[in-house]
């Protein structure tokens, strides 16, 4: 793990996200760039050269937010782009090659009802990097157990799993799996892929009628200090698809959470 990609908005959780990030990243010495997004509307007939003016503003909000944090002696990368979030991680990937994603989970809304607000929600869905969604407030700390949901043992991509075995071979963690037999199952759901097999510390299947509801009744169980989902067509935001912001009454989670993408290299 190389490179980790901070996201910055509004949030006045933004400080300890990034803090957050730099704290991991210097655990594990990888680089960390900080990305803010803006839009810039040209207005015809003006002299004013508003895409200057928000990319400096946009530069030094950054500086400020980074100068707030303890670097830890990184070398903290700064990144305004002129874009929507989505379009804009897309573009750092490619010129750089992101690893991981680490954000909060409300860049801008400040509703208390919302857990994953819009932009948020937007790439932990969208986009196809692993993404680490950090509570407001949370700490970093080595992690010591991780509960890993999924409805499928099928693995379909090879690299999905290469976050949580790099997590695995850097912080040797307990890592339990959580097989959720929701309605309309198979039998080659139930049949654990090798990749899994190789991670696995232990083994429960449950049967729910989400696999946000199996977390909820084995997660005092597990008290892990990371929850690690799937992002994929018949993984664990399957029926939240439809729309990027995310109710707490809907998925809500107070450690932080590891959304494996299936990334394609």
């Amino acid at each position: 793990m190389k490179n980790i990609l901070v996201p910055i908005g509004s949030s006045e959780n933004s400080i300890n996200t990034l803090q957050y990030a730099i704290d991991f990243a210097s655990t594990i010495g990888a680089n960390i760039y900080v990305l803010r997004a803006y839009k810039a509307f040209s207005k015809a007939g003006t002299m004013v050269d508003v895409d200057a003016i928000l990319e400096r503003e946009t530069n030094l909000y950054l500086k400020s937010v980074i100068n707030s944090t303890n670097r830890r002696g990184l070398d903290i990368k700064l990144i305004s782009a002129n874009s929507n979030v989505l379009d804009s991680i897309t573009s750092v990937d490619k010129k750089i090659g992101i690893d991981l994603i680490v954000m909060g989970p409300k860049s801008n809304s400040i509703k208390e009802e919302v857990f994953l607000g819009g932009t948020s929600g937007s790439v932990v869905k969208q986009s196809s990097i692993p993404a680490l969604i950090v509570p407001e407030g949370y700490v970093f700390k080595p992690f010591e157990s991780v509960l890993t949901a999924f409805k499928s043992g099928v693995v379909t991509e090879k690299n999905v799993l290469e976050p949580l075995q790099f997590l695995m071979k850097t912080f040797n963690p307990v890592v339990n799996l959580l097989l959720v037999k929701t309605p309309g199952y198979s039998d080659e759901d139930l049949v654990l892929d090798s990749q899994l097999e190789a991670v696995k510390s232990s083994l429960t299947v449950t049967e729910n009628a989400t696999t946000f509801q199996g977390v909820l009744e084995h997660f005092q169980a597990n008290n892990p200090d990371l929850l690690c989902v799937f992002r994929r067509k018949r993984g664990f935001f399957t029926k939240l698809w439809e729309k990027n912001t995310i109710l707490k009454k809907e998925f809500h989670c107070s450690i932080p959470l590891l959304v494996l993408g299936e990334k394609k290299k």
